[in-house]
């Protein structure tokens, strides 16, 4: 019996290998799968035969004949899909994804957070509207991820703080009732961080700095969040950079959050970030000086970032996604201040401009979707 659950648990082992070989490489033959894996060819035969019954492997094409028969091109089957909601005070944001991570079509509606069963039920017709306009099987759903501007408790089912939304007590299962898909909750930055390094094999540590209308963070390290004692890592913006400065809406003063949320910006433009940095590049006078207020504060978080995580720093959020042009002054601002270090190449910024969190919240599923083939 034992040496029939090992063999079962062997097998499991080695099909979940070769599924997540042929995710990160493009179509491949057989043979190089074998030779790469240090596999047998009946074994990876047998495990391929296994995915194709279960449609997780497709077939496309053949390769250039080296003088014998032409090997088969194999790669996984990317048509399952996930759903990403980025939840905020007044907006819901949503992503269907492929499972590549590969953004299908989002949308931005403008739906203000009440802790209440007309809410709920609200979000999930919205769900269950943009299933239906994007023309998907609800069988190929895998389920719908929910970012929130709030601190999960460690099995990720209960709000344990939110301040931003009216949520604090809250439950997955607010939103499951009318949603039908299953359901996981996301720390909005978390969510957002996660999405930053999907497919980055060669990126393990990194510190993501999420400069939204409330700034947050994530701090992952070998490529996994890491949640702090209480769950509460990464609350970047309510570090304290001013003694007795501007009261933040948690009640404390000085918070980064003061100084360095996106609205610091896009109050100056009725809200909109992306009037601002089009003001900004016009050298618009008062966007010049917000502008320059900004950075004075930006840059000292994120030297106090480097000093502290001695990793990559990306900078992201509704601010964060407009940096790219800036970021050669960033970064020699950065390094004006490092004690050991001559140039800011630590700095980058995000590679999703549009619904990180709503992406990263989706790829929870995808990433579970995987690990489980």
């Amino acid at each position: 019996m034992i040496n029939r659950v090992n063999s079962i648990e062997v097998r499991k082992i080695n099909r979940n290998t070769i599924y997540k070989f042929l995710y990160k490489h493009d179509p491949i033959s057989i043979q190089e799968i074998a030779q790469t894996l240090n596999m047998s060819l009946p074994t990876v035969t047998q495990n391929l035969k296994e995915l194709q019954e279960r449609d997780l492997i497709i077939e496309t094409g053949l390769f250039e004949s080296t003088g014998g028969r032409k090997a088969k091109a194999i790669t996984y089957n990317s048509l399952k899909y996930a759903v990403g909601l980025d939840i905020t005070r007044n907006h819901v944001g949503m992503v269907l994804i492929d499972l590549s991570g590969k953004v299908i079509n989002n949308v931005r509606k403008q739906f203000p957070f009440v802790n209440s069963k007309e809410y709920f039920s609200g979000v999930g017709d919205l769900v269950k509207q943009f299933v239906d306009e994007c023309t998907i099987e609800s069988s190929k759903i895998l389920g719908v991820g929910i970012a929130l501007p709030a601190i999960l408790s460690a099995d990720k089912q209960t709000v344990n703080y939110a301040t931003v939304i009216d949520f604090k007590g809250g439950s997955v299962k607010d939103f499951s009732e009318f949603i039908p898909y299953p359901c996981i909750l996301s720390n909005d930055a978390n969510a957002a961080g996660f999405a930053e390094l999907w497919n980055e094999d060669d990126i393990q540590n990194v510190v993501y700095l999420s400069l939204n209308n409330s700034v947050g963070g994530s701090i992952i390290i070998g490529k996994n969040i890491y949640s702090g004692q209480n769950q509460r890592s990464g609350e970047f913006g309510h570090m304290t950079i001013v003694p007795d400065g501007r009261t933040c809406y948690c009640g404390q003063k000085g918070c980064v959050d003061v100084y360095c949320s996106a609205k610091n910006l896009s109050d100056s433009t009725n809200g909109n970030i992306a009037d601002f940095f089009r003001l900004l590049r016009s050298n618009s006078g008062p966007q010049q000086a917000l502008w320059e207020e900004y950075l004075t504060h930006l840059v000292v978080i994120i030297n106090n970032l480097r000093m502290l995580y001695d990793c990559n720093v990306i900078l992201g959020g509704y601010a964060g996604a407009y940096m790219d042009e800036y970021l050669e002054d960033l970064r020699k601002l950065v390094s004006s201040k490092n004690s050991f270090e001559i140039d800011g190449s630590y700095l980058h910024v995000c590679k999703y401009k549009l619904e990180a969190t709503a992406v990263g919240a989706a790829l929870q599923h995808i990433e579970s979707f995987i690990n489980n083939i």
